[in-house]
This record gives structure tokens, C-alpha cells and sequence, in this order.
């Protein structure tokens, strides 16, 4: 008996202990990404005042097209070398022979793309002097810079394609060096390096809009810049690791392991960017039905940008959880109670979600009228507010991929990768179906309907396939209440509630109660741990 309870006893200290290294490497990369994510999102309300709906939309089709080629470009090597370097005595030889395939295959790809340009190009609004015209048509640029010409395009739609591709190269090159520093767990040089991307790039968008009276192009020439900048400090860091040599055996391991995650990357892309295309697309006489004859595709496309942002608080959350959690299932896949401790953390995560998704669904309104006094304005300008009914839609499809990224760790750890192959195309056919449904019909509903609805279809899918090479007793049943309880609280906060109460206030009590609730289902599952 006693030799049970110290078994329990050292299981319990065991699982804390690994509870806490999650939570403390999720804690710096979180605090990292959210302080970069934050300051980059002080772009968002600087973005929203300077340029109109229709210029902000081709911004997001520009980076909408990055988020999908970037999978092509980087073909899943980040994955491969969190696989292959935790072998710390080939480490050397694995970083410079994947980072010599990432030279090699982003520089021919920067060539393949440059080719179909003329096809591409018109996708991204950047067709002739179209993307000029968008973003001089705000006058509130104008009056910034104090002149005439403020705001205007003085690259060609060409050579802002040439520089998507430029932050496209500098950013594949830049992958493995992160994913060196994840690996050995230098949490705090990563957060730094990354914060100081964000800085040079928010202080040059600042300096090259408002002082320079650059347009959209200062948006690219700034991640550009910022990129290079990183690339150089990343191989400062890691110049160690490239005294390794080339390897052809690791680098044909690290293509079969890595090379499934380019159809699970592009689904990803599809489900995130792929909407803002299909809205983009949308007939006029839908956009005069939904949103009035005064509206324009593009000005539509720019309104759901921008409530694409303003979900990024649940985004930020599955970031930062995904930034710890692959790196720590890989370490703990040996250990005997890793299993249990893999179900403990997925409960976990649904409750710090939940609190998320109440807190910024409940809030919405009021968060983007939180005024930003260097800008003399709000967080998001009027102009974007029409789409904030969306927000808890997308705040719920990136609850979903948290989901997901939970179930993988089973594949991953069977490396079982090229089953992960067909759940990404179903995926990527949910996403490409439905908007094509949805959106002539519904709009930007629509196209959130088709994003919850496709993660959520991943999610189980993966939890079906990683429970039949891997199981793992997740507590599913206790993860669905919590998701349905947190949408039955926001849905009454934005109804019931406020029609008898003050709006405020109502959502303060409805908080602070579903608060109180998620706390003691956390206590509950902490004692059953015990």
C-alpha cells in the first residue's frame, strides 16, 4: 500500500514537473509572440485610419498569398528538423543539409513564381494601377504627409510582387535557425529576435506612411526589411551549426517525414486564406443584398480583414501553445505516462480557451472602441465595424485548430505524417466547397460557417486517426460542454441578457460567473490528477 501511494506521489510531482515546463516555455514563447503580435497589431488600427477598406483588402490578399506560399517554400522542413535535430550529435549535420535544400528550393521557387505572375498577380489585386488607385483613395493619408501625392503607389503592381517573394525567400531561410533555437530551448534569444522583427517592422510602416507618405508598398518594403534583418541575426546565433556537412540520407528522411505537411500546410492556408479570395470574388448584386450598394468588393474584403484581427486573440492563445507543445510531446513521447499526461494537457487547454473565447467574444464591441491616442482614434476604425458579428465565428475555428494541433502529437510521434495527408485534403475541399456555397449566398457568415465547420471536421478526424495508431483518453465529452457552454454565453450576452439589463453590465456578471465556473472545473480536474 505504501508503495502505491509513492508510486501516485511520484507520478503526481512527475507530471506537475512536466506540466510546469509546458507552461514555462509556453509563458516565454507566449509572452514573446503576444508582446510581437501586440505591437504588430498596433498596425491594425494605424492600417484601418491611413487607408480605406479597399486598399486594407489588398493588403490582406497580398499576406493571404504569403500564408500559402510560405508552405510551399519552407515544404514542411521545420517539422523535419524538430524530428531529426533532437538527435543534438547530428544536429550540425542536419540544420546545414535542410538549410541548403531551403536555399536551393525557395530561390527555384521565387523563379517558378515570378514565371506565372501575370496569372497571379491579378488574384492579388495588383493588376496594372489598380493597387495604385485603392490606396490613394483614402485623403486621410494625404493629410497625414501634408501634400497632394501622400498615400500614392510609387512602386508598380510588379514590384510589389517582387517584394512578396523577397519576404517569402527571407522567411524560409529564417525557419530552421527558429526551429534550432526551439529545439535546444533558448525560449528568451527566440522571443527576442522575434520582438525585434516586429519593431523594425512597425517603425518603418510608421516612418514610411506618415513621414515618407508611402502607400500599401511601405506594408511590404517593411517585412521585407524586417525579414532580412532577422535572417542575418538568426545566422549569427546559429553560425555553429554550420560547420555540419551535407548529408543525402538525412535530407531523404527529412523529405519523406516533412513533405506530408505540405498538403496539411496548404489546408491550412486554404482554411485561413482562402475566404478572403472567395469574399473578394462575391457578386455585386450579393453586396448590395448584405451590405448595401455603397460597398464594393474590395471594401467588403478589407471589413473582413480586419475582423480577422480582431480574432487574433484566440489565435495568439493556439500560438503560443503550439510553439511549447511540439517540441514537449516529442521530449515526453518516451516517458510511460505520457499518454495520460497528453489527455490532462488537452482539458487544460479547452479551459484557458474557453476564457478567451468569452472574454473577447463577450467584448467585442467595446474592445474596438478602445481609443488609441496617439493615433486619435480607435483600435479598429468605424468604417470596419459592420463585420464584428463574425468575430466569434473565427474565434471558434481557431479554438478548433487548437484541437487539432492537440490530437497530432499520436501521429506525430508513430510518424504516421503521410495519413495526415488525406484529412488535409478534406479539409482543403470543405474549405473550397463551401465557400463556394456559402459566401455568393451568405457572405462573410458564410465564409466563418465554412472555417468553424472545416476545423472542427480536421479536429475529429485527426482525434479518430491518432486514437487508432496512438490512444490517448481525452476527455471529449468535458471538451464539448465546455465549447457549448462558452458559445451559449456569448450568444446570450449579445441577446437575452442585454435586452433586460444594461449591455455592460450584463456581459461583466455573465464573465465573472462563467469565470467563476471554468476555475472550478479547472480545481475539479487538478484533484483528479491528485
Amino acid at each position: 500500500m505504501k508503495t502505491g501511494k509513492h508510486r501516485n506521489k511520484s507520478r503526481q510531482v512527475t507530471f506537475v514537473g512536466k506540466l510546469r515546463e509546458l507552461f514555462s516555455d509556453t509563458l516565454v514563447y507566449g509572452i514573446s509572440s503576444v508582446l510581437a503580435r501586440f505591437i504588430n497589431y498596433l498596425l491594425v488600427p494605424f492600417y484601418t485610419k491611413y487607408f480605406d477598406p479597399a486598399a486594407y483588402g489588398i493588403i490582406g490578399l497580398i499576406f493571404g498569398a504569403i500564408v500559402f506560399l510560405n508552405v510551399l517554400f519552407t515544404f514542411g522542413m521545420e517539422s523535419s528538423y524538430l524530428r531529426y535535430g533532437a538527435d543534438r550529435e547530428k544536429a550540425r549535420n542536419v540544420f546545414k543539409t535542410i538549410q541548403l535544400s531551403l536555399f536551393g528550393g525557395a530561390s527555384l521557387l521565387v523563379l517558378v513564381t515570378w514565371i506565372f505572375m501575370p496569372l497571379l498577380a491579378p488574384l492579388l489585386g495588383l493588376e496594372g494601377s489598380a493597387a495604385q488607385a485603392a490606396a490613394a483613395s483614402d485623403p486621410g493619408i494625404q493629410a497625414a504627409a501634408g501634400t497632394g501625392t501622400a498615400g500614392l503607389i510609387t512602386m508598380s503592381g510588379e514590384h510589389l510582387f517582387y517584394l512578396m517573394l523577397a519576404i517569402l525567400w527571407l522567411d524560409a531561410l529564417c525557419m530552421v535557425p527558429f526551429a534550432e533555437l526551439r529545439l535546444i530551448r533558448k525560449s528568451y534569444t527566440y522571443a527576442f529576435i522575434r520582438l525585434f522583427n516586429v519593431i523594425i517592422n512597425v517603425c518603418l510602416n510608421v516612418y514610411l506612411v506618415v513621414f515618407a507618405g508611402w502607400g500599401i508598398e511601405a506594408v511590404l518594403v517593411s517585412n521585407a526589411v524586417a525579414s532580412f534583418v532577422t535572417m542575418i541575426i538568426l545566422a549569427w546565433f546559429t553560425r555553429h551549426m554550420y560547420q555540419g556537412k551535407w548529408d543525402t540520407a538525412v535530407i531523404k528522411r527529412a523529405l519523406w517525414f516533412g513533405l506530408p505537411y505540405i498538403p496539411a500546410g496548404i489546408s491550412h492556408a486554404v482554411n485561413e486564406v482562402l475566404s478572403r479570395f472567395a469574399v473578394n470574388n462575391m457578386p455585386q448584386s450579393t453586396i448590395d443584398r448584405l451590405y448595401g450598394s455603397h460597398y464594393n468588393a474590395d471594401d467588403i474584403t478589407g471589413i473582413f480583414n480586419a475582423c480577422i484581427k480582431i480574432s487574433v486573440f484566440m489565435l495568439l492563445a493556439v500560438q503560443m501553445f503550439r510553439m511549447a507543445w511540439l517540441p514537449f510531446f516529442m521530449r515526453q513521447s518516451g516517458s510511460d505516462d505520457a499518454r495520460k499526461t497528453f489527455a490532462e494537457v488537452f482539458t487544460w487547454f479547452n479551459i484557458a480557451a474557453a476564457v478567451v473565447y468569452i472574454g473577447v467574444g463577450l467584448f467585442v464591441e467595446q474592445i474596438v472602441q478602445i481609443r488609441i491616442p496617439v493615433l486619435d482614434g480607435t483600435l479598429i476604425d468605424e468604417r470596419y465595424w459592420m463585420g464584428l458579428y463574425i468575430v466569434p465565428w473565427l474565434l471558434l475555428a481557431y479554438w478548433f485548430q487548437g484541437w487539432f494541433l492537440n490530437f497530432m502529437a499520436g501521429v506525430f510521434i508513430r510518424e504516421k505524417m503521410w495519413h495526415l495527408s488525406g484529412i488535409t485534403i478534406i479539409g482543403a475541399l470543405i474549405t473550397l466547397a463551401g465557400n463556394m456555397m456559402l459566401v455568393p449566398v451568405f457572405g462573410m457568415q458564410g465564409a466563418v460557417w465554412v472555417a468553424v465547420f472545416c476545423f472542427l471536421s480536421m479536429a475529429m478526424l485527426m482525434y479518430v486517426l491518432t486514437q487508432s495508431v496512438y490512444k490517448v483518453p481525452y476527455k471529449i465529452g468535458k471538451s464539448v460542454a465546455i465549447v457549448l457552454f462558452s458559445g451559449s454565453v456569448v450568444a446570450l450576452g449579445h441577446g437575452f441578457a442585454t435586452d433586460f439589463f444594461e449591455p455592460l453590465f450584463a456581459k461583466m456578471v455573465l464573465f465573472i460567473l462563467s469565470l467563476l465556473l471554468l476555475v472550478t472545473i479547472g480545481m475539479a480536474e487538478r484533484r483528479q490528477e491528485v
